[in-house]
This record gives C-alpha cells, sequence and structure tokens, in this order.
C-alpha cells in the first residue's frame, strides 16, 4: 500500500498535491472531473466521497486533489491521505488518456515536446494536460488535475506551451485550452 510521504502545495490555492512512496499507477494517468466520472476507481471516487472536492488527478507517485474554494483543507488533508494510503495499487495498465485528431509527423512531434518540455513541469505543480484534437494548426488541451482550475493556466501557461511549440514544431500553430 502507498504511504504519503508529502503533501505540497500548488500554484493553485485550491489544490495539493499528496506525494507517495511507492507508485499508484505503473503507467498512464486517470484524470476525474467530479464524482460521477470516478464510479469504478476506488481511489477516485473515495477521495471524491470525503465531499467538497472538485477533481482528482493521480499518475506516478502522487495525487492531486482539487477543493471547493469554500472548504477548508485541514478537514480533507488527513481523510485523503488515509484513502490514498488504503489504496491498493493496480497491477494492470492504467488508463492513458486518448488523443484525437491525425496522428501525424507534426502531432507526434508536438507530443514529444510536450513529454520533454512541458509535462515535468505540470506534474511537478501537481498537474497535466491532455491533448483533445490538432487540425494541423490548432492543437486543443485539457489541462488536469491542479492546473485545471489554476487561473495562471489560462494566461501564462497557455502562451508558455503554444510558444515553445511555435519555436520547436511550427511558427503557426495555435494552442486553446478547454
Amino acid at each position: 500500500m502507498p504511504k504519503v510521504v508529502n503533501i505540497e502545495p500548488t500554484p493553485n490555492p485550491d489544490a495539493l498535491k499528496f506525494v507517495t512512496e511507492t507508485p499508484l499507477l505503473k503507467r498512464g494517468i486517470r484524470s476525474f472531473r467530479d464524482f460521477a466520472s470516478a464510479v469504478g476507481d476506488p481511489l477516485a471516487s473515495g477521495i471524491f466521497a470525503q465531499g467538497k472536492i472538485t477533481s482528482v488527478f493521480y499518475m506516478d507517485r502522487f495525487v492531486t486533489v482539487n477543493k471547493h474554494p469554500d472548504a477548508d483543507w485541514s478537514d480533507l488533508i488527513d481523510p485523503i491521505c488515509e484513502r490514498v494510503e488504503d489504496f491498493q495499487a493496480e497491477e494492470g495498465e492504467a488508463h492513458a488518456p486518448a488523443s484525437t485528431g491525425s496522428v501525424d509527423e507534426k502531432l507526434a512531434r508536438i507530443e514529444a515536446v510536450i513529454d520533454q518540455r512541458i509535462r515535468p513541469g505540470l506534474a511537478g505543480d501537481g498537474g497535466g494536460l491532455e491533448i483533445l484534437s490538432f487540425d494541423g494548426t490548432v492543437l486543443e488541451i485539457q489541462y488536469q488535475g491542479a492546473c485545471g482550475s489554476c487561473p495562471s493556466a489560462a494566461g501564462g501557461t497557455l502562451n508558455f506551451i503554444e510558444g515553445i511549440l511555435q519555436d520547436e514544431v511550427d511558427p503557426t500553430i495555435r494552442v486553446l485550452s478547454y
């Protein structure tokens, strides 16, 4: 069973990152925006059951939990840690989010840049991103975890991602988040 070894703040005041000693998943990510979407996932549904939780995102060795702005972390931290520590890590493959749109050379380059330059930084703050679609010039993404409701994700982070992709892949790429 995983042990929570650290609880880290994120740039989003309504999100905390619960770091575990052992992996929760062998690979992939799990992201849930509400209790209904978490049905069937014992970790996420257990965390949502604590009440006043708006999203749960987890991968490898951390879980990021977003709370309602009116909720108090002091009421939620211990029950969340208990749920994480009671979780039996799965042996099977995780459900990685599927990217939609054409899988061409440009999209492969975009995914490589995002994997190498963007996702590690987002994961460091307890978040991630999913590619929703790419039509050749417009890349649609969705933030996950702490990034999903963080004010800086919509502005500065989005501009940073777009700038890197314009520099390293194609200067005509536009990035939109949903």
